[in-house]
């Protein structure tokens, strides 16, 4: 007896390339609202030649921010202007080629770091602010003192003791531990340029730790990340940066026995 044929799948037309005509539309308002790389056209099941140009661009920039260096002297005025006396010493590293090699060295200060501090240790302070470049120096150049600006007069204002600030060469979020300890803080707040990505090579982390010692690890931290004109902006940044201190001081506790709740407070002011 002959067998049945099966009855052949109904024809389906195939998928529409986000490169197609009758989709770019669609695709390009999405695009206005984000800066991932999303509907990206294509030739067959490859990129097409521009966002594949687009792309390899993306990735030297986010290279040539983990190499480039910090213009010390444009920063350590900046810092100065916002009106307080700061420090500059470095990590025990010595380039910047041992500083991607060696991150232990970039938590550890040089031998000729704790003169620069000593004289600044001999009262107690309630917050030390450290700035460092990190793996994007491009980002502590451009949002460090914008962020400062906006939280430094606040917290001023309310009587907190704020020690120098300090411009630390080449460190990683660590050194901000023995550099509060030297300058006699509760608190320390790490601005540090982050590791560049595809979309964001100058992205600023702010790292907060409440009584910060050899012993602090990162579940004792919190963080403020992706601050930037187009992630945090700068207002926001210094509010909620502002918020966790003051729960900081208040519960005595940071990381993750602290809750950061200025998103719900920021929603509630607009």
């Amino acid at each position: 007896m002959p067998r049945k044929r099966r009855p052949a799948p109904a024809t389906r037309s195939p998928p529409t390339a986000p490169g197609d005509a009758g989709a770019r539309g669609s695709w390009a308002d999405l695009r206005r609202l984000t800066a991932a790389r999303i509907g990206l056209a294509r030739t067959g099941a490859a990129l097409a030649t521009a966002p594949l140009l687009d792309f390899r661009l993306a990735h030297a920039r986010a290279r040539d921010a983990v190499h480039a260096p910090l213009d010390e002297p444009q920063l350590l005025a900046a810092l100065q202007a916002l009106g307080l006396p700061v420090l500059a010493v470095s990590s025990a590293v010595e380039d910047r080629q041992q500083y991607l090699l060696r991150p232990d060295l970039g938590r550890t200060l040089a031998a000729d770091a704790h003169a620069v501090l000593a004289p600044h240790g001999r009262d107690r302070h309630d917050v030390a602010f450290v700035v460092t470049d990190g793996l994007s120096a491009r980002a502590v150049q451009a949002h460090a003192c914008p962020l400062l600006a906006g939280v430094l007069p606040a917290l001023l204002a309310e009587g907190w003791r704020i020690a120098p600030p300090v411009l630390a060469r080449r460190g990683r979020v660590a050194i901000g531990d023995t550099l509060a300890a030297a300058l006699r803080a509760d608190a320390v707040v790490v601005l540090i340029g982050e590791r560049p990505g595809l979309t964001a090579p100058d992205s600023m982390g702010a790292y907060l730790t409440w009584q910060p010692g050899p012993q602090a690890t990162d579940a004792d931290r919190n963080c403020i990340s992706n601050i930037r004109p187009d992630g945090i902006p700068y207002a926001d940044a210094a509010f909620k940066l502002a918020h966790l201190l003051r729960a900081m001081r208040a519960g005595r506790i940071s990381g993750v026995k602290l809750k950061d709740e200025s998103d719900r407070l920021l929603i509630g002011d607009r």
